[in-house]
C-alpha cells in the first residue's frame, strides 16, 4: 500500500501499539495529503511548488497588465536637469511660516498638465466599440494617475482636474491618496476616471523604467531617481547637476 501510493512510512504517525503504523494511519495520511493537491510532497533536491490564489487586487492587476499587451507600445526616454525645481523645493521646505512636503512628483504632475494643454491628444482615449471604425475620445480634464505600491499591491488612484490645481494642491492630494492607500481605504472614485499616468520609481532607487500604457489611456510617464552628477554649464564649466530620467 505504501509503495502504490508513494508514501514514506517515516512520514506517517502510527496509532498502533508502540507507535506501529496501521492501515488506517496510511489511509488517513493519503486523504490529508490529497486534500491539499497544491502542496506537493517532494524528494530531496526537488523544488516544492505551492499554488496560491491571487487576491482580488492582484487579479485586477493581472487583467489590466494583460490588456495592456494589446496596446502598441513606444518608449522614449531622456534625462532632464531639475536643479531649478530642486531649488524651489528647498526654499519651500525651509519656509517656517508654511512648511509643506512637496515632492518632485508634484512639479512633474503639474508640468504634465501644462503639456497636455498643448498636446491634448495625449489625454484622449481610443474607442474601439466598432473595430472597423475606431475613434478618438477627447477629454478636457486632466485626471493624472499616480502609481502606488500599497499593502494590497499596485494601485493607480488619480488626481482629478489637475489643470485647475496648484502645485501645493497637488502635493496635498498625493499625501491624501498615499495615506488612504496605506490604510486600504481608497474608494472606487479615487481609482476611476484616470486619463494619463505617472509612475515614480525614484523612491525605490531605480533610474530607468519602461512603463506600460494603461487601458483607456494614451501615455504613461516613468520617473527615475534624481542623481547628483557633474555636468557642463552654458559657459563650459563643470558644475553640479541633478538629473532625472524620464521615460514616456
Amino acid at each position: 500500500m505504501l509503495k502504490i501510493h508513494n508514501v514514506n512510512i517515516e512520514d506517517v504517525q502510527g496509532t498502533g501499539k508502540d507507535g506501529r503504523v496501521l492501515k488506517e494511519d496510511v489511509q488517513r495520511f493519503i486523504a490529508e495529503r490529497d486534500q491539499a493537491p497544491s502542496a506537493q510532497l517532494t524528494a530531496p533536491g526537488v523544488q516544492e511548488e505551492t499554488a496560491v490564489k491571487l487576491t482580488p487586487i492582484q487579479s485586477q492587476m493581472f487583467k489590466n497588465m494583460t490588456n495592456s499587451l494589446s496596446i502598441p507600445q513606444f518608449l522614449y526616454a531622456d534625462e532632464l536637469n531639475v536643479n531649478n525645481v530642486m531649488a524651489i523645493r528647498k526654499r519651500l521646505a525651509n519656509d517656517p511660516k508654511d512648511p509643506k512636503k512637496i515632492s518632485l512628483l508634484s512639479f512633474v504632475i503639474k508640468a504634465m498638465s501644462l503639456a497636455l494643454n498643448d498636446y491634448p491628444l495625449l489625454n484622449a482615449k481610443i474607442d474601439t466599440t466598432d473595430p472597423a471604425k475606431p475613434q478618438l475620445i477627447m477629454r478636457a480634464k486632466h485626471n493624472i494617475g499616480v502609481a502606488m505600491d500599497t499593502p494590497q499591491g499596485l494601485l493607480v488612484p488619480n488626481i482629478k482636474d489637475v489643470g485647475n490645481l496648484s502645485i501645493l494642491d497637488i502635493a496635498a492630494e498625493i499625501l491624501r491618496l498615499n495615506a488612504l492607500a496605506k490604510e486600504r481605504k481608497l474608494t472606487p472614485a479615487d481609482l476611476s476616471g484616470g486619463t494619463i499616468t505617472a509612475s515614480n520609481i525614484g523612491n525605490i532607487g531605480g533610474t530607468y523604467v519602461a512603463p506600460v500604457v494603461i487601458p483607456n489611456e494614451m501615455a504613461i510617464l516613468g520617473i527615475g531617481k534624481a542623481r547628483t552628477v557633474p555636468i557642463f554649464d552654458e559657459a563650459g564649466q563643470v558644475t553640479k547637476g541633478e538629473l532625472v530620467n524620464f521615460s514616456w
